[in-house]
Formats: C-alpha cells, sequence, structure tokens
C-alpha cells in the first residue's frame, strides 16, 4: 500500500487532500481531532527545516570549489531586484485601485510585536544576527542560521575529506528525513483546510474580499508578467513553460504550508530533478527564503496604501518610492513562517505618519485575510525561489556559449517527477 501511495504523483494526492479536506469541514465542522493532522504536519516541517537549511548550506560551503560555476551574482540580482519590482507593482496597482479598510478600535493582531522603523529592522538584523546558532537552529531563525552555517562550512573547507563526507552525509539523511515528511502532507493539508474552514470560515474573508483581490491580482500579474519579462531578458526563450512548471511544484505545496522555510526541501529536490548545478541550488534555495520576498512586498506595500486610501491621505510619487525601497529591504528579513510579512506593515505605515495603534489594526485584517493572502504571497515566494535560482543557471551558461532549451529541460523534470 506504502508504495502504491508514493506512486502516486505528489500534485494529485493534494489535490484529493483538497477536496476531502473541503468536504470534511462542511459536512462534520465538529470533527476537531483532525485539525491534529495538520499541526503535525506543519509542526514537523518547522522542526526540521532549520536543521535542513543549516546542514545543506554548510555542506554546500564546505565543498565549494574554486572556479565552480555558482551563479550566485546572478542569483543575488534577481532576488533583490524582482523584490523591488514587485514592491512597485504593489504600488502601481493600489494606486489604480484604492482600496478603504473597515477600521475599529476592536481590531488586533493578537498582542504581537511589530518593528516601527527601518533603523530598528537594520539594528535588528544585525545585531540577531551573531545570535547562538544552536538557538537559531531551535527557534528558526533563518538569517542567523544562514551566517553561521556560511561561516562554519568556509572553515570545513580545510578540514579533511573525511570530514567533508561525514558533512555532506548528514546533509543528505537531513534531506532524507524531510522528504519522508512531505510525503505526509497529504494528511496535514486535510487537517489544515478542515482548520481553517472551522475558524474563519467565509464571512470574515468576504468582507474585505476587493482587498484580498487586489493582493492577489497583484501577486499573479507580478509572477506571470514581471518574473516572466526578467526570465525571457535574461534567457532570450520562452518563459512559461518553466513559470507555469515552478508553480506546480513549488506554488502549489507553498500555498498550504504557508512556509517558504519548510518548503525548502521541494524546492531542492526539483532543482535536481532539472538537472540544475547542486552547488548552486544548495545554497540559493535556502537564501530565497530570506532575501526573495516578492510577496511579501507587496503584501506590506499594498495593505499600507490601503491605510492612507482609508484616512484620506495623498502620497507623492518620491515617497511612493521611497516605500519600495523601504519594503524590498525590510522583506529580506521577513521570517519564513505564516504571516511573517503582516508585522512589517507597521514599519511602513510609520513612514506616512501612521500611528501604531491604527497600523496594527491593519495587521489584523490581515490576520482575517490571511488564509488566502499569506496562503498565495508563501506561494509566489517560494515558486520564483526555484525559477530565479534556473533562470540564474540558464543565463550564465548562455553567456557562456552552453544555452540549455529551457522546454526540453522542464520535459525531463516532469518524468524525473
Amino acid at each position: 500500500m506504502l508504495q502504491k501511495y508514493i506512486r502516486i504523483p505528489l500534485i494529485a494526492r493534494i489535490i484529493i487532500a483538497i477536496i476531502i479536506g473541503v468536504f470534511v469541514g462542511v459536512v462534520a465542522p465538529s470533527w476537531t481531532w483532525i485539525d491534529v493532522l495538520g499541526q503535525l504536519f506543519i509542526g514537523a516541517l518547522k522542526a526540521i527545516a532549520p536543521l535542513l537549511v543549516f546542514m545543506v548550506i554548510m555542506s554546500s560551503i564546505s565543498g565549494y570549489q574554486k572556479g565552480a560555476h555558482n551563479h550566485f551574482k546572478t542569483v543575488i540580482v534577481l532576488y533583490l531586484g524582482a523584490t523591488f519590482l514587485s514592491a512597485v507593482a504593489a504600488v502601481i496597482a493600489s494606486y489604480l485601485f484604492p482600496i478603504k479598510l473597515a477600521l475599529s478600535k476592536s481590531t488586533t493582531a493578537n498582542g504581537a510585536d511589530a518593528p516601527k522603523d527601518l533603523g530598528s529592522i537594520m539594528n535588528d538584523l544585525i545585531t540577531n544576527i551573531v545570535s547562538n546558532p544552536v538557538s537559531a537552529v531551535m527557534k528558526g531563525d533563518y538569517l542567523t542560521i544562514l551566517f553561521w552555517s556560511v561561516l562554519i562550512g568556509i572553515a570545513l573547507q580545510m578540514a579533511s575529506q573525511t570530514t567533508k563526507s561525514v558533512i555532506q552525509d548528514l546533509s543528505s539523511i537531513i534531506g532524507k528525513v524531510a522528504s519522508w515528511i512531505i510525503q505526509c502532507a497529504p494528511f496535514g493539508i486535510i487537517g489544515l483546510i478542515h482548520q481553517a474552514l472551522v475558524e474563519t470560515g467565509t464571512d470574515g474573508v468576504m468582507r474585505y474580499g476587493q482587498l484580498v483581490l487586489l493582493l492577489v491580482g497583484t501577486m499573479i500579474f507580478v509572477y506571470l508578467v514581471v518574473y516572466t519579462l526578467l526570465v525571457w531578458v535574461l534567457t532570450h526563450q520562452n518563459p512559461f513553460p518553466l513559470a507555469f512548471w515552478t508553480l506546480k511544484v513549488s506554488g502549489i505545496p507553498a500555498f498550504f504550508t504557508r512556509s517558504s522555510a519548510v518548503n525548502i526541501p521541494i524546492n531542492l529536490n526539483a532543482c535536481k530533478n532539472l538537472g540544475l548545478n547542486e552547488k548552486s541550488y544548495s545554497v540559493s534555495i535556502p537564501l530565497g527564503g530570506s532575501a526573495n520576498s516578492g510577496g511579501a512586498a507587496i503584501t506590506i506595500s499594498i495593505m499600507t496604501l490601503a491605510a492612507t486610501h482609508t484616512l484620506g491621505m495623498e502620497f507623492s510619487i518620491p515617497l511612493a518610492l521611497l516605500l519600495c525601497f523601504l519594503t524590498a529591504i525590510a522583506s529580506t528579513g521577513v521570517s519564513g513562517i505564516a504571516g511573517g510579512s503582516l508585522l512589517l506593515i507597521p514599519m511602513a505605515c510609520s513612514l506616512f505618519g501612521i500611528s501604531n495603534d491604527i497600523a496594527m489594526q491593519v495587521v489584523g485584517i490581515g490576520f482575517v485575510i490571511g488564509v488566502i493572502q499569506d496562503s498565495v504571497e508563501t506561494a509566489v515566494n517560494s515558486a520564483s525561489d526555484l525559477l530565479f535560482t534556473a533562470t540564474a543557471e540558464y543565463s550564465d551558461l548562455r553567456k557562456a556559449g552552453r544555452p540549455v532549451n529551457i522546454k526540453a529541460a522542464v520535459a525531463r523534470a516532469n518524468q524525473a517527477n
């Protein structure tokens, strides 16, 4: 039975789980014990993801060889550039389709604390990045994990080949455990959907239907137009086969886990199926969990400007551009957990002089619509990690006179998957 289960494509199993989850959520909302499946699944992924990121990057850096093609420069440019362009698209969308929110004093953000300005954000990033690495793995502080894994990986370059082999074996073992957990995704999705329907229902989301449509519409536009345009410029090939494939293999699972960090194993496997350079993607994929946050930039920008529209405030083009830079920088520090971008909204609101009390009401609305907004945001972030990692390698190979047929590469990846 286990072999038959595994032979069914993961996407097919997820679709079946969606149908079952919706059915059970509507017919048997009192079956709260089903929610445990979702909690176990997310808990297991969140537990393994920090350790996986730490081991994968450390192993990859330790085995780095000078002269190897790793495509890091192109990847980083794509990550940062795409995040900024996402913020610009969000500002334009908010200008064309202004949304007003139903703010009230009773709206809260579950007591969450949020940063108030860019200075505090940068200060926290710089000081926290050198925190205890063991504590970082336990808490899932990915910027700290990235920092220490890179340093230790560099130091391990001077170690013996036997030591490097042990590290690589441990990394493979952790990756295997993560793949086992991912195979249980359909069961976890049943629990997640049931819990979402019971706790939130449809009424709470429909109150902010226009805001949801603007957020989701902008994210879809950015992925299918802005991102694909970047791919076309760098590869000179039709970008849509790769774009749709990344949405299928990475975006759909990320939509339900709502965490780019816990979706890393799926992206790593997808890169392997594409035949990409492991020395490149083993670092660029985990790095994308923090550095590539276009979806978060869209959320922060649109929610902030919705607050300005509600308060009747006007914003100039220079101020809007400053907001784009602000959100692009802040988004790179968004935690790889569900709802991480919402806590940066008060920081962006402070740029317009909006009080923290009102800003936290906007955050509260974000939690209400998070069932859809955060899921789509995570799907965009995670799928684009895969999209840009592949694009960077294909672009560098084209420049080196060794172009890759993207359509053929996707076809081979489908067969491998």
